[in-house]
């Protein structure tokens, strides 16, 4: 190794000596000592040649000697020509050796000169190397030293949330962390890792800046789940939760499953001997729970080492008891998790539940209360369930069961209790006492021996019966001693049996007496006596019988003559109380009883344990900002004390509220779930098994606010300004302030690389800013800075980052700062920051606010153009989303460093917001008024005006007493106008603002001036009312008046007094004064006025009657004064008005009053009288006329009169225009609401729809339709009706008629409808009809018949000529026969028929004679049938009396069928 001073860039490297140099160096060195090496070889080769060649030839010449002279002449020349070649060849070698030496010198000149360039950059870049290196080196240092500052576990800033979703929803889960290196977020269903592959399209897993989702596409039943996310990185791990439940659509929808735990094996009791490193990552925290409710305590937790089957053990301990599973507790621990479910809560179950990790490396553990209330009552005020049910001193048919009593703070007190029992595997439940026990302990006896029970308890008050307690796990009704008695008998070897105790006594017929009788329990309602079995006891079965005595009277009654007793405990009832027993006891089997036992000592029926005294002084502190520590001293009489009961109250209130509902045992309570900054008050009683004590003294009043502590550190360490020799710093106030006001802070320094801290201030700075002097210039250094209050020094910030000490320079201006943030709502805040302090070559001009989402990489600036204030209002952001800002000065040489980045912020409305409220006081100040339940010791209000702290006393006045702050203004104007705000300190953000704008400055202002200018409010201003007699009163009523009020009233700018014609009073209980005036005349035209002074209150009301309001008024008057005229006399009390009956009649009725038996009442119809069936009762008061059948001839003026000598009235009813039309809508009603459904009707001429109504006339408003269309009256479809029914012909129908009719009738409001649907069937059938009405009808017409012309009777004289002439039609022409007799005619002179043009038929008989009467007929018929007349003839004699007979009427017709063919037929 050179011993060569080495450079410290050369020292760095692996080697000191020149091997540091370049390679290509190397090189070129290399290549010139080859070639040097050549050179020489081949100057040395040539020497060695030319030696040779004069060696040669000396030896020719040596050897020549004897040559002639020619030949040595010429041998001469040649040497000479030799000689001179060998002469210009060897200067021409110099030349060349000389040429090349020339070129090989400059090429070593260059190559040197390379080689010296090369070296010099090979130095230069390996000094720059090296700086490099060593710069790298120190950046890299400093990024891990930055890093390791930065660095931090992950952290869950928004929490996963629980959905309820229908099936074939998708639901989306999100949460966001952060967490420095970027943690990774791994997805878990119940536990198992999600994978997207798995099943492709059904979950879709996306991270975006720190939020992370999960997407669960169309959500079916089984995706009902508990899903979790774990984000873990270098530093830790942290894990979130929520359940996803998936409804079905049922009509009967079924129980929603709760998303459960997996349930496993419980863990090994054995400590494993590895040693676990236990990190809770979520902790179960205080619970609140109901009767009946499910509740899972859990905990997640990071293992290291993470072993699959070895596992630390999972202990829970409720109260510092051990839980187990049971029935009603289910418990798993695996999967990084450990639970404690409860499927069915109750009281028994609340308390303090730890759940420990026990492992060789130690016991991690973490506590929490869970508090259980008690389920509604069965009864409103019954009492809630007695807890903690427990069975002891179980024998064969005796045991006692004990409890305790529930907490009644809000019902009456409990005056007793009933025990039931049930039998295993029964559900038949059996009371066992038949009045309420009155202490918590019971003994039940009764039991069947080998059969196991479960007991419970209800508690009863005054108002009814709790619900029944938990039920106690089973006990057996067997006798314990029996164990005892079994002993083992050692045989040869190693064996043994057992056999009982009874087997060695020898053969013992009657048992012994028994021994030890004691009383076990004594109190007021029983005693129990126990005793030991007899010894010797035999082998047969034992009973007991009982024995009991007055003391002193010498008589024994036995207790149990009728139960035999077979456990050795018994409870005695029925005592008298006051008086002492003594008992003895039998034993007896199947041989006889014993003697009895030694008698016990006098024993009286009393409680010997006495209800607890009330626990001493009871001391309340503070804890957090949601608890209370309750403290109390015990009681001084403490017997078998159970445990406590703990109650608060809202200060001021008496409204109690239960603190715990299962008796604690400790006299220290965390009170948890109280309002923060609310006041409360305690006490507490205690508890034993004969009841509650009196209720303690309550303690002190105290606020519900987090204890005392030191603050947090300061955070946010930012340079301000740098001159070279000092430093400027700002940073940020803590987060908590312990709960006292900050009262400054220290700050200390170091140099970068130096170990030691110096203290920069030895007295706490108050400013959140501090200049640091005495620093050297070019040096690198970093500060810390501790908060100080009250109860001491809070930690130290982290160390800032390294701040180099060199004055800044640069036009534009520093960095702001202290950033910070208030109102922060669901998609704004309000941001302020502090102005530069180092402001550049000009003043700060504006600034511009940037912001981004917290993992986002791009800033958004909010403001376009820079703004002037130091605050800003953010809008238009995300619900949920977190964001960070900065802020950027400006000044007229450009915009300058931005500040330092924000916390961050998550844009979300806290629980409770409240905003400022305006209003009024009582003596008209206006002021804005905010509250704060979170306020600590340390928390003030800092009112604002533009977001500056407002500190002007002559326009302001703050008043702030407990939680509630004010801000009043002495003489609100218009430069009160703008934007207030208030911010409470140690709080989390409470702020809000309020823009006080002209209205609702205009309105404050008027507000306040009605306070300090009272008036007296009205509840009605002056109004006018008529009285009957037509007497005008004018009145208005206060809303209050005291007895000193005084009042006028004022007519046209003149009071009026109380007088006949105003008669003025006032009620000033009621504030009603009114003025009456019994003659209203065209004179009281005018202003009306009421003045009102009350004190310094006063109000006027005031009523123009003029013009119009006059007139009606005045007319009003009149006619009620005429009215009442009218009504001295008979009158109408209701004028004639109209109505529909249900019959369709129109009906005319009016009221009349005031009638007696002289009044005449008359109708009239256009000054006609109209005369009814029967005339009016008058003493019914009512007067009706009916009009049947109502049509335009019922037109008319009708008028009613009443007469007497009293006088006389009447009522007129004109029945035209708009009251006829109002007439027909009424009848439709009627009869639309009672018309018949659609009928078919066939004729010859079609199908006919009718539809039946009560009434129906022309006027009505009805329609038809078919298929929906409107049908109108055409020669296809004629429409009309008669009075009984409308109807629709369809004449010729075909196949387009087919389809749905309606008939609609309106009658002004309503459509009645009827409808038919005349298709398929029916239109055939009806078709078909139709078909066979129109043949006969056509046959009808053209059948053949006689038209006229023939009478039914002719009475003739002998001799004359008898002519019977007629008339016939038919199509075709009909067929013509005449009978006599129903015989034919045979024609001959005598008889003679003549037809003439097919119509006109005459037959003649001349010379009639007494032969010739008779019947005689004729017969017309065709094809389509025809008809048959009789005529009778009379013939008498020449000069006889002519008969008697009737008048000839026209010949009736008998029809003659198509197919007859003879008359008789």
């Amino acid at each position: 190794m050179s011993l060569v001073a080495v450079p410290f860039y050369q020292k760095r490297h692996r080697h000191f000596d020149q091997s540091y140099r370049n390679i290509q160096t190397r090189y070129l060195l290399d290549e010139y000592a080859s070639k040097k090496r050549a050179s020489t070889q081949t100057s040395s080769q040539k020497s060695l040649t030319q030696q040779s060649s004069s060696e040669r030839a000396s030896s020719q010449t040596s050897q020549g000697r004897t040559t002639c002279r020619i030949c040595a002449k010429r041998i001469s020349t040649q040497e000479e020509a030799e000689q001179e070649s060998r002469n210009r060849y060897q200067s021409l070698v110099a030349a060349y050796g000389e040429a090349k030496r020339q070129r090989f010198l400059s090429e070593l000149a260059h190559m040197e000169e390379n080689v010296h360039m090369a070296r010099s950059q090979a130095r230069d870049k390996l000094d720059k190397y090296a700086i490099q290196q060593m710069v790298e080196d120190k950046l890299a240092w400093e990024r891990y030293s930055f890093e390791e500052r930065i660095s931090r576990a992950p952290e869950i800033l928004v929490r996963l949330r629980s959905h309820t979703v229908w099936e074939r929803m998708s639901v989306k889960l999100c949460f966001t962390v952060q967490g420095f290196p970027t943690p990774v977020v791994q997805w878990y269903k119940d536990g198992s890792l999600i994978c997207q592959a798995a099943e492709p399209g059904k979950y879709r897993i996306e991270s975006n800046y720190g939020v992370h989702t999960l997407l669960i596409n169309r959500a079916d039943f089984d995706d009902t789940a508990t899903y979790s996310a774990v984000a873990t990185n270098a530093h830790g791990q942290v894990s979130t939760n929520a359940a996803v439940v998936v409804r079905r659509f049922r009509g009967d929808e079924e129980l929603l499953h709760s998303v459960g735990l997996p349930i496993g094996l419980p863990p090994s009791s054995v400590i494993p001997y590895t040693h676990f490193d236990v990190q809770f990552l979520e902790k179960f925290g205080v619970t609140f729970r109901r009767e009946g409710e499910t509740v899972t305590l859990k905990c997640t937790m990071l293992v290291t080492p993470d072993l699959k089957r070895v596992q630390p053990r999972a202990e829970w301990y409720r109260d510092d008891v051990l839980v187990k599973e049971s029935k009603w507790t289910k418990m798993f621990f695996g999967e990084g998790q450990a639970s404690l479910s409860f499927s069915h809560v109750h009281k028994d179950d609340e308390g303090l539940y730890t759940l420990r990790i026990v492992s060789r490396g130690g016991v991690s553990d973490h506590s929490a209360f869970l508090f259980v209330r008690d389920a509604d009552p069965l009864v409103t005020g019954a009492p809630g369930a007695p807890m903690d049910l427990q069975c002891h001193d179980a024998n064969r048919d005796y045991v006692i069961v004990t409890w305790k009593p529930p907490n009644t703070t809000t019902e009456s007190p409990v005056v007793g209790y009933f025990v039931d029992r049930c039998e295993v595997g029964t559900n038949n439940w059996v009371q066992c006492n038949d009045a309420p026990v009155k202490i918590c302990k019971y003994p039940v006896t009764g039991l069947f021996e080998g059969r196991s029970y479960v007991f419970r308890v209800r508690a009863v008050n005054s108002a009814g019966i709790s619900r029944p307690s938990r039920v106690s796990d089973a006990v057996a009704a067997l006798d314990p001693m029996d164990l005892r008695r079994l002993q083992a008998v050692h045989l040869e070897g190693e064996k043994e049996i057992v056999i009982y105790q009874d087997d060695l006594e020898g053969d013992v017929q009657i048992p012994g007496p028994p021994t030890n009788v004691h009383a076990s329990e004594i109190s007021r309602n029983y005693v129990v006596l126990s005793w030991e079995p007899p010894s010797p006891r035999g082998r047969d079965p034992l009973t007991y019988f009982i024995e009991k005595s007055v003391v002193g009277s010498g008589s024994w009654q036995r207790v149990n003559a009728q139960t035999a007793v077979r456990s050795p405990r018994y409870a005695v009832f029925d005592l008298m109380e006051g008086k002492s027993y003594v008992f003895r006891v039998l034993s007896a089997n199947r041989h006889g009883l014993s003697e009895p036992s030694e008698i016990t000592s006098p024993i009286q029926a009393q409680d010997i344990t006495v209800v607890p005294s009330a626990p001493g002084r009871v001391l309340a502190s503070r804890n957090t900002k949601t608890s209370v520590v309750v403290q109390w001293d015990r009681p001084k009489h403490e017997e078998d004390l159970l445990g406590y009961y703990v109650d608060c109250c809202v200060a001021g209130t008496n409204a109690w509220e239960p603190c715990n509902h299962k008796p604690i045992g400790y006299n220290r309570f965390v009170v948890h779930g109280l309002t923060t900054g609310e006041q409360y008050v305690f006490r507490v009683k205690a508890v034993n098994a004969v009841g509650m004590s009196e209720n303690s003294q309550e303690s002190d009043v105290i606020r519900v606010q987090a204890a005392l502590m030191v603050p947090s550190h300061p955070y946010g360490i930012t340079l301000l300004n740098c001159d070279g020799h000092s430093m400027t710093l700002g940073w940020k106030v803590p987060k908590f302030s312990g709960g006292s006001a900050i009262l400054g802070y220290y700050m200390d320094k170091r140099e970068v690389h130096h170990k030691n801290w110096h203290e920069v201030n030895s007295s706490p700075s108050k400013p959140t800013i501090l200049t640091v002097d005495g620093l050297t210039e070019g040096s690198l250094y970093e500060f810390k800075i501790a908060a100080v209050n009250l109860a001491g020094i809070g930690e130290p910030s982290d160390p800032s980052e390294h701040f180099k000490c060199e004055a800044w320079t640069m036009p534009e201006p520093g960095p702001a700062y202290d950033l910070t943030f208030c109102e922060v709502r669901d998609t704004s805040l309000v941001m302020l920051w502090k102005a530069p302090v180092y402001s550049g070559s000009s003043p700060v001009s504006g600034y511009f606010v940037d912001f981004k989402e917290e993992d986002a990489g791009e800033w958004i600036t909010v403001n376009q153009t820079a703004t002037a204030n130091r605050y800003l209002k953010v809008c238009d952001l995300q619900q949920g989303k977190t964001y960070v800002f900065r802020v950027r000065a400006v000044n007229a040489s450009g915009v300058g460093r931005p500040s330092d980045t924000s916390e961050p912020v998550l844009v979300e409305a806290r629980p409770g917001t409240k905003e400022i409220s305006a209003g009024v006081d009582d003596e008209g100040n206006i002021y804005l008024a905010f509250d704060c339940q979170e306020m600590t010791d340390a928390s003030q209000f800092t009112w604002c005006k533009s977001y500056e702290e407002i500190a002007d006393d002559e326009r302001f006045k703050i008043e702030t007493v407990g939680d509630h702050s004010k801000l009043y203004f002495k003489n609100p104007d218009k430069e009160d106008l703008g934007t207030y705000s208030v911010s409470v300190s140690d709080t989390d953000g409470v702020s809000s603002s309020f823009v006080l704008d002209p209205e609702e400055l205009e309105r404050l202002v008027a507000l306040s001036n009605e306070i300090k200018n009272p008036t007296i409010p009205l509840k009605s201003e002056l109004a006018y009312e008529i009285f009957d007699k037509g007497q005008v009163r004018f009145w208005l009523q206060a809303e209050h008046l005291s007895p000193d009020a005084s009042y006028r009233f004022i007519i046209n700018d003149r009071e009026v007094s109380d007088s006949e014609a105003h008669r003025i009073k006032c009620d000033k209980a009621t504030g009603i004064i009114e003025m009456v005036m019994d003659r209203f005349t065209i004179e009281n035209e005018g202003t009306y006025t009421v003045q009102i002074h009350d004190g310094k209150a006063k109000n006027q009301s005031s009523l123009v009657l003029i013009g119009d309001a006059f007139r009606t008024v005045l007319e009003e008057a009149e006619f009620q004064r005429k009215e009442f005229l009218r009504k001295q006399g008979p009158h109408f009390a209701e004028y004639l008005h109209w109505d529909v009956t249900e019959e369709c009649e129109v009906r005319l009725v009016c009221k009349v009053a005031n009638t007696k038996k002289e009044t005449v009442f008359k109708w009239l119809k256009d000054d006609v009288l109209y005369e009814t069936e029967k005339m009016p009762d008058l003493e019914r008061g009512i007067c009706e006329l009916l009009i049947p059948k109502l049509s335009k001839k019922d037109h008319g003026e009708y008028k009613a009169t009443l007469k007497d000598e009293r006088g006389q009235d009447a009522s007129i009813l004109e029945i035209a225009g708009k009251v006829y039309d109002d007439m027909i809508l009424a009848m439709s009603r009627v009869c639309g609401s009672s018309a018949s459904p659609l009928k078919i009707l066939c004729t010859p001429e079609g199908i006919r729809l009718q539809c039946f109504m009560k009434y129906f006339m022309e006027e009505m408003k009805v329609n038809w339709y078919h298929k929906d269309a409107k049908i109108s009256s055409s020669e296809h479809m004629r429409i009309g009706g008669s009075e009984e029914m409308a109807w629709l012909q369809i004449c010729e129908p075909t196949e387009k008629d087919k389809g749905k009719y309606t008939f609609e009738i309106f009658d002004g409001k309503d459509n009645h409808q009827r409808s038919l649907d005349l298709s398929g069937q029916a239109f055939d059938e009806a078709f078909a009809e139709f078909q066979q009405l129109k043949a006969a009808a056509f046959a009808e017409k053209n059948r053949g018949r006689v038209i006229g012309g023939l009478p039914d009777v002719v009475t003739i004289m002998e001799g004359k000529t008898l002519n019977l002439t007629c008339t016939v039609f038919g199509n075709p022409d009909p067929e013509v026969v005449w009978f006599k007799n129903d015989q034919d005619i045979e024609l001959s002179e005598h008889f003679s028929v003549k037809v003439e043009q097919a119509k006109y038929v005459s037959m003649t008989i001349k010379g009639v004679t007494s032969e010739d009467s008779g019947k005689y007929s004729i017969n017309v018929k065709n094809k389509y049938g025809g008809e048959k007349i009789d005529v009778t003839v009379s013939v008498y004699k020449h000069g006889e009396k002519i008969p008697d007979v009737a008048p000839p009427q026209q010949a009736k017709p008998k029809l003659i069928p198509a197919s007859a063919s003879a008359p008789g037929q």
